[in-house]
């Protein structure tokens, strides 16, 4: 046999029982997934179902007014999913004032109660004015948050990449902060890296990137950037393949995580060989 061959067996790592699994915990839950998807923009419900499967996802999170108003695309979607496996982050979309956000969250809870989730106090805070870009009102933001922590709402607030409103919002009690990566559904991947990565290494709540998130490789990064998780929507719902594309994220936010903790290469400016430059067979 060869000196260099090696067995599977000594190449075959023990698993460590009390190893503690890496998840993901927000507001005292525990997540495995560190993806959360949307319902919206669906071609059908049955897409979103089979999407929603297909990513391992935990999280979804659903917009309480279109829901109530039975939207186009939303009609029958609280009795879609199955609300024993999926916890449900009712969000504030639409919401145009801090006042419409803290009505709209109190009918979240509500709707979550009924569903069967009476613990489920989260909410996806959005407070969003602008009919254009998409971008979140930060004043408004604050306000209501401050409020919403008070009521005893799990709050995750979807804001600007911006350090210092970040920080606030983690003040006031907010359970995460969301800072988008780019516009709503633009796709055009992280635009705003620096400023999130303040966000992350001052944060001590989840910092979750929502927004702009557009292939799997952009999944991926965002994690790999230290990121705690991702909320990825029309990504997802408008690709050609929603199913497997939801299976793709999934995928990608995985081995974005395991890279983060694994620890990349210093970036040199020089090669560096692969093999040892010892030992060499002399010729």
């Amino acid at each position: 046999m060869p000196s260099f061959f090696i067995s599977p067996k000594t190449t075959t790592a023990t698993p460590n029982p009390t190893e503690t699994p890496d998840q993901l915990v927000i507001a005292g839950r525990r997540f495995t997934s560190r993806l959360m998807t949307g319902t919206g923009k669906y071609p059908s419900i049955a897409a979103m179902q089979a999407s929603v499967e297909a990513s391992g996802c935990e999280i979804v999170t659903v917009a309480v007014r279109r829901v109530q108003t039975k939207a186009p695309g939303h009609e029958g979607l609280a009795e879609a999913l199955d609300w024993q496996k999926i916890w449900m982050l009712p969000n504030t979309a639409g919401c145009k004032t801090a006042e419409e956000a803290i009505r709209v969250a109190r009918l979240g809870r509500e709707m979550a109660r009924l569903l069967g989730q009476e613990d489920n106090n989260f909410v996806k805070l959005e407070v969003i004015p602008d009919a254009r870009y998409l971008l979140p009102d930060p004043i408004g933001t604050l306000e209501a948050a401050a409020q919403l922590v008070k009521e005893g709402f799990a709050v995750l607030p979807y804001i600007n990449a911006d350090p210092l409103l970040a920080k606030r919002l983690e003040e006031v009690g907010c359970a995460t902060v969301m800072p988008l990566g780019s516009p709503i559904g633009s796709g055009q991947g992280i635009q705003n890296e620096a400023n999130i990565k303040i966000i992350i290494e001052q944060s001590k709540v989840p910092v979750v990137i929502d927004a702009g998130i557009g292939s799997p490789s952009e999944a991926a990064y965002g994690m790999e950037l230290g990121a705690d998780a991702l909320l990825i929507n029309s990504a997802i719902a408008l690709a050609k393949d929603p199913v497997q594309m939801g299976r793709a994220m999934g995928l990608a936010t995985t081995a974005g995580r395991l890279a983060h903790l694994a620890g990349r290469i210093p970036v040199q400016h020089i090669a560096s060989a692969s093999s040892p430059q010892t030992g060499l067979v002399s010729t």
